[in-house]
């Protein structure tokens, strides 16, 4: 394992991942500095990819870049004395961490969500109103007025793990999840909120629907939120949504 400190709060710890990745942590905290760290890297890595690169895959507090050691042995065996492709990552990656700038700040794209709220699209509002002693025009307020960061992409395709959540609206997962949860539906787990992209089981409070597809299979890339976005949910009628949908005849 190779540490790294790049300030006072921040050490980096690099290790193998598999044959063909390797992992950089850094921190065991979510917090928006190692999130700033994590985008840097990637946004370098996106300008900058080396010989061998294949992707990266970022989470809340490190990064795992995949690579063909074939390719990197090749392109660095006379670069490096180390013989192992990992090694040559290695300090690839402790080269590149070098040259990254801690105080420099990654600008965020804002993403406006538009939800209807309750009602069959959100079948567990007056539940989470419920259990917060609020009422469901109270949890709506809560919702839309946060500003949530998108700190990773995963469990299905194009699937947001936001952060940002007010602990007033806070609720359990469900003991018993839902066998089909409809893409779009706007959830609340715990103090996380998210919206998943694709029909997929769940246990998430569902507290509405949004109109945009998230998963875009046929873009590049397919899922129309990213790590480092910033999102702000949006209130919009059941009408409004009809319409979004193509939809007139309600």
């Amino acid at each position: 394992m190779t540490h790294i400190r790049i300030d006072l709060r921040t050490i980096i710890h690099i290790e193998p991942f598999s044959d063909s990745a390797i992992l950089i942590e850094f921190g065991k905290e979510v917090n928006k500095d190692i999130h700033q760290h994590i985008q840097q890297l990637t946004h370098y890595l996106d300008q900058h990819s080396f010989p061998g690169f294949i992707e990266y895959i970022p989470a809340f507090t490190n990064v795992v870049v995949f690579y063909d050691p074939v390719v990197v042995y090749e392109e660095y065996k006379n670069s490096f004395q180390e013989i192992s492709p990992y090694k040559m990552v290695d300090a690839l990656m402790e080269e590149i961490i070098g040259k990254l700038n801690s105080n420099e700040k990654c600008s965020p794209r804002i993403m406006e969500i538009p939800v209807c709220y309750g009602g069959e699209l959100g079948p567990d509002l007056e539940l989470v109103a419920s259990i917060n002693k609020l009422t469901s025009e109270e949890v709506i307020s809560i919702h839309t007025s946060g500003e949530y960061l998108v700190h990773m992409i995963g469990f299905a395709p194009g699937f947001p793990f936001l952060g940002g959540m007010s602990k007033k609206i806070a609720a359990p997962r469900h003991s018993s999840p839902r066998t089909l949860i409809p893409p779009g539906s706007v959830g609340i787990a715990g103090v996380q909120t998210g919206v998943y992209p694709i029909g997929t089981p769940g246990g998430w409070n569902l507290i509405g629907r949004t109109p945009l597809n998230l998963f875009l299979p046929e873009d590049n890339p397919p899922s129309l939120l990213q790590a480092g976005d910033l999102v702000k949910f949006r209130s919009i009628s059941w009408k409004e949504y009809n319409e979004w949908k193509g939809d007139t005849s309600t």
